[in-house]
């Protein structure tokens, strides 16, 4: 008995759907090895970028550490900086303008202070100064600053490392450097090795 030929036309694309179905199989069995080893490679570079972060993450937390340390440091010292007892260093003389008493009266805050503390601290470098250093302005600019920097430096009712850090720098650098400054300028001066004795001077910070 012969099989409709309807019947075998659904046969033969029941079949055909078959076949279909098993390429589509093995296509989709290939695309899903492919899209599971993506996902692999995928996690793996998660969880480097994981172990990335987790370093960074202690990197940062230990550098914020140091940050606020640092800033409790500085807070500390400019306390103790702009406290009640902190030296505070008056307005700059204007040398360049000044003259009659209110140039007598600030040279004689220089005086009283090379007198007092320059001359019989620092040997064989406060010996270098000319006598007529009052006469040249270089030397009244340059005393100005040293001096109040001094002050600064050893006026202070406590010490830090920023200070004692800042007292090497002014006597290792600073200093030398002024003092090279004030000998040329006042070395084999024009002016009379006679002048007028000045009164006595009293160096108040």
């Amino acid at each position: 008995m012969t099989e409709p030929e309807g019947l075998t036309a659904a046969l033969l694309q029941l079949a055909g759907l078959t076949q279909q179905l098993s390429g589509l199989d093995h296509r989709e069995a290939g695309h899903a090895r492919e899209i599971r080893e993506r996902v692999t490679a995928l996690a793996t570079t998660v969880n480097g970028l994981k172990g990335d972060l987790a370093g960074q993450a202690e990197a940062l937390a230990a550098a914020d550490r140091h940050v606020t340390e640092l800033a409790a440091a500085i807070a500390r010292q400019a306390a103790a900086d702009d406290g009640p007892d902190a030296y505070q260093p008056p307005a700059p003389p204007r040398f360049w303008k000044l003259d009659g008493r209110a140039r007598d009266d600030a040279i004689t805050r220089l005086r009283a202070w090379v007198e007092q503390v320059y001359r019989p601290g620092y040997g064989y470098l406060s010996a270098s100064l000319g006598d007529c250093w009052d006469q040249h302005p270089l030397c009244l600019y340059v005393l100005d600053w040293l001096s109040e920097l001094w002050s600064v430096l050893y006026l202070q009712p406590g010490r830090t490392a920023g200070t004692l850090a800042g007292q090497a720098e002014w006597h290792t650098r600073l200093l030398t450097a002024a003092t090279g400054q004030l000998a040329q300028e006042t070395r084999r001066c024009a002016h009379a090795t006679t002048r007028p004795i000045p009164g006595p001077a009293e160096f108040r910070p």
